[in-house]
């Protein structure tokens, strides 16, 4: 039986500024920013993609930058910690990049059989770098980190919910994820069982409620091969009794939103056409790319916006 749902495709969340987040992100960090655009609800408010050279599902974390917003609060009902992965032997570079900047963090720790530190971005969005053997995806550097420590992706991500059953009956019965490890109050799923797609649910039934605004998340996408899969996914969805919105044309892929049981917006999103749509790869990132209705409104979206800009210089060790 085929799988609707394949694993990750990206992760949305909210910040309070579009240069802060790219300093963090692209130039601490190290991941590529393979799209500049807009917010297609709000088009005075930047969209702002992350990823691999090519940004691949399973890579992209994506941030809506608005100024003004207060700040959130990580909690249950929320996605609070996305994990990206770095090599076996990465850790010890990582510790001393993250004193560097005056970014501090938790750990290391052990969970399963892997070895992670937490930390948070300057709005306080809650991260972590998972030191793993099993990721065989390639890395990406703008050369201000060496390539053999780079990130190469997600490595997972953790909800945290009142209870984790119903959540849990979404993933496997119309996810196509998989119950692979559980410890205490932590389960994971999987829809790959490869580090980049793993899904830990936490029953956190006593911690407060999560609140939205910057440092928080917006929502999680499932990537789906194509078109006609995500119909099919979509049709199954309505049948296990959720509010699933139509296809929405995200220029880089298609998308459907849901919430899931715990209240966590979730999207199934395909993974064609891509970011390669509008610009060469090469040139990924580089400019303010408007879908095409849009596009007449230019100058006045270009006034709106705050100039930002990339100096990979200042971020090398």
């Amino acid at each position: 039986m085929k799988k609707l749902v394949t694993g990750l495709h990206h992760i949305t969340a909210l910040a309070s500024g579009a240069q802060n987040n790219i300093d963090f992100y692209a130039g601490i960090l190290g991941l590529r920013l393979v799209k500049k655009t807009i917010n297609f609800d709000a088009p005075d408010v930047y969209h702002l993609y992350y990823g691999n050279e090519k940004g691949s599902p399973g890579t992209i974390m994506t941030f809506f930058p608005f100024p003004g917003i207060p700040q959130g609060r990580k909690g249950k009902g929320q996605l609070t910690v996305t994990s990206f992965s770095i090599p076996e032997n990465a850790m010890d570079y990582w510790l001393k990049r993250l004193d560097k900047f005056s970014v501090s963090y938790e750990g290391p720790q052990q969970r399963f059989d892997e070895l992670f530190i937490y930390f948070e971005d300057r709005d306080g969005l809650g991260l972590e770098l998972v030191a793993n053997r099993h990721d065989a995806r390639p890395r990406f550097s703008y050369g201000n980190i060496p390539l053999e420590f780079a990130i190469k992706g997600f490595y997972g991500m953790t909800l945290s919910e009142e209870c984790y059953e119903r959540t849990a009956g979404l993933l496997v019965g119309q996810l196509d994820h998989t119950l692979i490890a559980e410890k205490g109050n932590r389960f994971r799923y999987s829809a790959s069982g490869k580090p980049g797609d793993f899904v830990d649910v936490i029953c956190n039934p006593e911690s407060l409620k999560g609140l939205a605004g910057y440092g928080t998340i917006h929502h999680v996408a499932f990537a789906t091969a194509n078109d006609a899969a995500q119909l099919e996914a979509r049709e199954k969805l309505l049948k296990f009794g959720l509010n699933v919105t139509p296809v929405l044309d995200r220029q880089y892929f298609h998308s459907i939103y849901f919430r899931e049981p715990g209240g966590v917006l979730f999207e199934i999103a395909t993974i064609p056409p891509g970011f390669s749509v509008d610009e060469p790869l090469e040139h990924l990132g580089e400019s303010l790319k408007l879908s095409p209705w849009e596009e007449s409104h230019r100058a006045l979206i270009e006034k709106k916006l705050s100039p930002v800009q990339f100096d990979v210089k200042r971020y090398g060790d």
